[in-house]
């Protein structure tokens, strides 16, 4: 099992999205569905699997940063 982090779209190119996580950047590919900068995702296998509410994103970041 792994654990998928979402992170922040930070550019467009064509069907590859540059996502921020914080500490590192990563591209991932955008198979189906619209998707715009600034929005939270989910990446497995490079490939982009879903939106994440804003609002779910903060609460997952603050249980991480309790730690």
């Amino acid at each position: 099992m792994c654990l998928a982090i979402p992170g922040r779209i930070i550019e467009i190119n064509g069907d590859i999205a540059k996502i921020d996580y914080g500490s590192e950047r990563r591209e991932g590919k955008i198979v189906e569905g619209k998707y715009s900068i600034g929005e939270f995702v989910i990446v497995q296998g490079r490939i982009i699997i879903e939106k994440v509410p804003e609002e779910q994103v903060k609460g997952w970041i603050e249980l991480i940063q309790e730690k």
